[in-house]
Formats: structure tokens, C-alpha cells, sequence
């Protein structure tokens, strides 16, 4: 099993980053939907029409997402976190990807920054007007 971590610097509010990370509507704006998301611990999720699932398993609002995440025939779930930190030109997201199946980093490697994290970020960025 292999680990991914990753720091990303957002010109965004936290508050911005966060419903990007938890609010369906903000979540198919930048291309995870079909989803099912609420930020509540133990809420059973579900991004890309069920492409990856999982659980919710620690929810400190705009600060930290915690979540069980299963893709494929996966049989244990990876461990995904983001941690966001207010900075004084937005936040920096952290990003902690733990228990990846070997076969499939390659993969999600670059799949975070080009159909999760970077689509997001670019989102958040093109709405924030205040910073």
C-alpha cells in the first residue's frame, strides 16, 4: 500500500474550499456528480455516480475531512484527508491519500490534480472576489 501527500495553495476563503469539498452542488460544478455528500461524520458518500464511495469518518468544518475511500474492487478502503489552513492569500489545502492500492497510484497520483484537487481549486478561485 502506498501514501500520497500532497499541499496545495488555494486564493480562496476556507469556507469556499470546504463546500467544494462537501456540497453536491459546488462538488458537480467541478466535476464530481453525480455525488452523494454531507459534511457529517459517518455520512455514507458517494462522488462520480458511485465511482468512489465511501464514509465520512471525521468532519471539523473548513478545517478538516476525513473519509474511508473505496474505487474498483478495492478490499480495504485508502484513508483520504484534507486539512485546510488559512493563509493570509487564502488557504492551503492538505491533502493526505493513505493505503493506495500499488496498481493504482500512478493513477490517482495524477488524478488528483487533474480531475479533483485542480478543477476545484480552479473553481474556488473563479468565484472568490476578495481576496
Amino acid at each position: 500500500m502506498k501514501e500520497l501527500i500532497r499541499t496545495y495553495k488555494i486564493h480562496a476563503h476556507p469556507a469556499d474550499v470546504w463546500e467544494a469539498l462537501t456540497e453536491c452542488e459546488r462538488i458537480e460544478e467541478w466535476g464530481g456528480g453525480p455525488c452523494d455528500m454531507s459534511p457529517e461524520e459517518n455520512f455514507e458518500f458517494s462522488l462520480w455516480g458511485g465511482e468512489i464511495y465511501g464514509k465520512n469518518i471525521e468532519v471539523i468544518p473548513q478545517r478538516r475531512l476525513s473519509q474511508e475511500w473505496f474505487a474498483g474492487n478495492w478490499e480495504k478502503p485508502s484513508i483520504v484527508t484534507f486539512d485546510i489552513k488559512e493563509t493570509s492569500r487564502g488557504c492551503e489545502l492538505h491533502l493526505a491519500h493513505k493505503d493506495i492500492p500499488d496498481n493504482e497510484l500512478p493513477e490517482i497520483d495524477t488524478g488528483w490534480d487533474k480531475h479533483y484537487i485542480g478543477p476545484l481549486k480552479d473553481l474556488v478561485e473563479t468565484s472568490t472576489k476578495d481576496l
